[in-house]
């Protein structure tokens, strides 16, 4: 089967929100499937997933939500992660989605569990890929979330290919092409300063300390919280969010199903394409007994 390519500018949309104006792509028809990107020097939702687009619009109606701050859509001037929090839900009630499917990297996959939690009748099913949970057996902050500190605190070019190496398994896939592209978001003023307001070292050491000493629950405790039949995607090579991470949600999201990825690091969409493109259709077509 012939996959359609789809172009940028041809699948671009933007829609005004009480938060500011969010832009996203939308591609097929079919039931509502989100795709929320993860965080990193010069990431945005196209870029995480324009290789599987073709793919996943054969099947469902796709929408590629750009997160604040990250240099497309909007900024809303908060933290990242609470921003992209707040985008979610103003973007699925201007748009009237009522329920959908979700497919969350990274960052996007613990912005997909939260939404899933706060609003469980509205999610169908959740794919998360790495990111998500608690380091139980490695050390933190992981070789991956280091680099990125480093590269956010004093950006240069190499500190960015010692960061996108460490994405992946194969270094092959870090091409001149992948790093210019980066580049020359990730070191936008507003953008950059947005990362720093997240991976800042002293604004991760604040929110670390914030977090220890919070009256609430860590999110890695409440995924108990998490009704949907949830997927549970990663790489076995993830240096970003090391494997031993996914044991805490692989066993207290009720209905959770776990599927490791090997040779592949962060970037399982890309990474291992083929295997998880497949994986993932099974799953969120698959009939529910």
């Amino acid at each position: 089967m012939t996959v359609h390519t789809y172009d940028h500018d041809d699948t671009l949309r933007e829609i005004t929100t009480p938060g500011g104006v969010l832009r996203y792509h939308e591609a097929g028809a079919g039931p509502p499937l989100l795709l929320l990107h993860g965080s990193g020097p010069g990431v945005t939702g196209w870029r995480n997933f324009r290789g599987n687009l073709g793919f996943f619009a054969e099947h469902f109606r796709c929408l590629v939500l750009e997160f604040p701050g990250y240099g497309v859509s909007d900024d809303f001037g908060g933290h990242p992660v609470i921003d992209a929090q707040t985008a979610l839900v103003q973007f699925t009630e201007v748009l009237g989605l009522e329920r959908a499917h979700i497919i969350g990297n990274s960052m996007g996959g613990g912005v997909g569990i939260n939404f899933a939690i706060n609003h469980p009748d509205r999610v169908g099913k959740l794919v998360t890929i790495g990111g998500i949970g608690t380091n139980l057996f490695s050390p933190g902050p992981s070789e991956g979330i280091r680099l990125l500190q480093e590269f956010t605190e004093d950006p240069t070019r190499q500190r960015l290919v010692d960061w996108l190496q460490s994405m992946v398994y194969d270094p092959a896939l870090v091409t001149e092409e992948l790093i210019e592209e980066r580049w020359a978001l990730a070191t936008d003023p507003a953008t950059l300063a947005a990362a720093r307001r997240l991976y800042g070292k002293a604004a991760y050491a604040a929110m670390m300390d914030m977090m220890r000493k919070a009256d609430f629950p860590m999110p890695w405790a409440v995924m108990h919280k998490v009704t949907a039949p949830t997927l549970l995607t990663w790489g076995r090579d993830d240096r970003v969010s090391p494997l031993d991470m996914a044991l805490i949600p692989m066993r207290t999201i009720p209905n959770a199903e776990f599927h490791v990825f090997p040779n592949c690091g962060h970037w399982v969409m890309i990474e291992a394409k083929a295997a998880f493109e497949q994986t993932v259709l099974g799953f969120l077509t698959r009939p529910e007994s």
